[in-house]
């Protein structure tokens, strides 16, 4: 406080660069050992050249940033469109569509769905995301792929595999029944199936691989693994795992854990940010392919359970604000919280 070099300077005073390409801006950055003309203060260079653009970190990197669209949502999108206009050519020729089977609030009646972003539906959550795995596999650009996921090199089951099988897509109803057995299984909530999601595409952007029939399962339990470890509180153990997977081993487990790791290159941060993200992309996921998730009307027990959890996390947010307030005063407790104009030179 008070000191007179600050980085939080006026935009007059503060160095900058000219412009750069982004290509440019990428490049290792050093301090410039260039001194101005007084020969007093050596020349820095400015934060806005230290970063690295947004429109770059964007795009290489959608499972770290909040801004990115999801790959997921990107490559259903030819699937809905598709569906669309299908409807729309039913609705010109006068074919009927059949009953209705969205609900939708009146006067009366309100409809509600108990998932929220904190709080999502376990069911309608796993659905969704095994939807999004579907997606990949259907709309994947290419068979980029690991000996360690490949299941003809590592079978999960002793069941002989198919000769066909890296060349049969999997059905959606296959793809559900089998991450719904594992959360079943090993009673994985919700959050973690929403965090596999984005550890599963964080490993097809940072590796470079596609996920596709010969893959899938073994890239799925990977991102599950994971998951369940760093989500939850009472994370499973990989030998519980093959007490699901009784055909799999331990060693097996570790090996395809380690090699998750490394191409993930260590980062499992998911940011609240990214998760939100992923969140309502599920659900517009779920309305673009008529997923709803499970409305029913509003009543009055209902309402006060919504009116309790917002209050329950309006007073914690209130403690954090009020606990990050206290840290940062801690140092002027010594002599009393003091306030004093900023030094803007």
């Amino acid at each position: 406080m008070g000191n007179t070099v600050s980085c939080c300077v006026s935009p007059e005073s503060s160095p900058k660069l000219p412009s750069r390409q982004p290509a440019e801006r990428l490049e290792e950055f050093q301090t410039s050992t260039e001194v101005s003309d007084d020969n007093t203060v050596p020349y820095l260079q400015h934060i806005s050249d230290r970063e690295v653009p947004d429109d770059l970190a964007l795009e290489s990197n959608p499972s770290d940033h909040a801004r990115a669209s999801t790959i997921f949502l990107s490559k259903s999108q030819t699937d809905v469109r598709d569906k669309r206009k299908s409807n729309h050519i039913n609705h010109i020729s006068h074919v009927s569509p059949g009953p209705l089977s969205k609900k939708y609030s009146s006067c009366s009646t309100i409809f509600i769905d108990d998932s929220t972003v904190s709080q999502p539906n376990l069911k309608s959550t796993i659905k969704c995301v095994t939807l999004a795995i579907y997606y990949h596999i259907k709309k994947r650009d290419s068979e980029r792929s690991l000996d360690i996921f490949d299941e003809k090199l590592h079978p999960l089951s002793k069941e002989p595999v198919p000769d066909d099988y890296s060349r049969i897509d999997p059905e959606h109803k296959l793809i559900y029944r089998f991450v719904r057995t594992l959360f079943s299984a090993a009673q994985l909530t919700a959050e973690c199936a929403i965090v596999t999601l984005v550890y599963l595409e964080r490993l097809l952007t940072y590796a470079e691989l596609d996920i596709c029939p010969a893959n899938w399962k073994r890239i799925v339990l990977g991102a599950i693994l994971l998951a369940s470890k760093v989500w939850d509180d009472q994370a499973v153990w990989n030998v519980d795992y093959c007490q699901i997977l009784k055909d799999i081993t331990v060693e097996d487990m570790n090996e395809m854990e380690r090699h998750f790791l490394e191409l993930l290159q260590f980062n499992i941060n998911v940011p609240a940010s990214v998760y939100a993200k992923y969140y309502f992309d599920l659900r517009q996921l779920a309305d673009d392919n008529n997923l709803s998730f499970p409305l029913e009307p509003l009543n009055n027990q209902r309402a006060q359970k919504l009116e309790a959890i917002s209050r329950l996390c309006e007073d914690k947010y209130k403690e954090l604000s009020q606990a990050a307030l206290r840290r940062s005063f801690s140092a002027d407790n010594l002599i009393g919280i003091q306030r004093s104009n900023a030094v803007l030179s």
